[in-house]
């Protein structure tokens, strides 16, 4: 949906019509569809359960489905994605049109924990949940890889189910984190960023955002 406006050069920032879906937008930058501003629609804050499989991306070059699907015939204005989930990911995925309160969810100094359950391919020895906590050097100049608390959920026979939780969002980072202690993922679900929960949010299925929901993502009040 978004891709497509964009495509059509329906879309413009700052009054110049911008052809580019990954295009950064900045906080405060005035964003028209059709000529009409986003800041003269309702804001649309909204929670989708993201089904594994889907790009994160308002299109994507190899012609893989994209989150826009689960928006199909909605007839939302334009929303774009609050940070995001690769494709093997799946869980909970936040879309809003104002750029500001994405901006400020996004930011590592502003934004809140997110939480996600990984399914791992082996039993964890004791040791590693203060190594995940501790973190290892990312190997690409960017610092350290590191959860902000890692524990067990719960084992089977040949794996186990880990609560992660991170203070930053990082390209893979979960991933990356348990490779490098040789541990496979086997699957990752995000169940909540902040205090906003999936619950029983069906795949692919959305629900608009409480007021005190917004507030308490814009506000964050755990890290203030």
């Amino acid at each position: 949906m978004a891709a497509r406006w964009i495509a059509e050069g329906r879309v413009a920032v700052d009054g110049r019509v911008v052809r580019d879906p990954e295009r950064p937008v900045t906080p405060g930058a005035r964003i028209a569809v059709d000529g009409v501003a986003l800041q003269d629609t309702a804001p649309v804050h909204l929670a989708l359960n993201k089904p594994r499989g889907l790009v994160t991306s308002a299109s994507d070059e190899q012609g893989r489905d994209t989150v826009y699907r689960c928006f199909d015939g909605a007839g939302l204005p334009w929303i774009a994605p609050v940070g995001r989930l690769d494709k093997a990911s799946e869980g909970l995925l936040l879309f809003t049109n104002d750029p500001a309160w994405a901006a400020r969810i996004t930011d590592p100094a502003t934004g809140p924990d997110k939480t996600y359950h990984v399914q791992v391919d082996t039993i964890p020895d004791a040791g590693l949940f203060a190594a995940l906590v501790a973190g290892v050097d990312s190997g690409d100049g960017e610092g350290r890889l590191r959860a902000k608390s890692a524990t067990l959920l719960r084992t089977g026979t040949r794996n186990a189910w880990l609560e992660i939780v991170l203070d930053e969002g990082r390209n893979r980072q979960i991933r990356r984190l348990l490779d490098a202690f040789d541990i496979g993922v086997l699957r990752l679900v995000r169940p909540a960023i902040g205090d906003i929960a999936l619950g029983d949010l069906a795949k692919c299925a959305r629900r608009p955002l409480t007021p005190s929901e917004i507030a308490s993502l814009a506000g964050n009040p755990q890290k203030l």
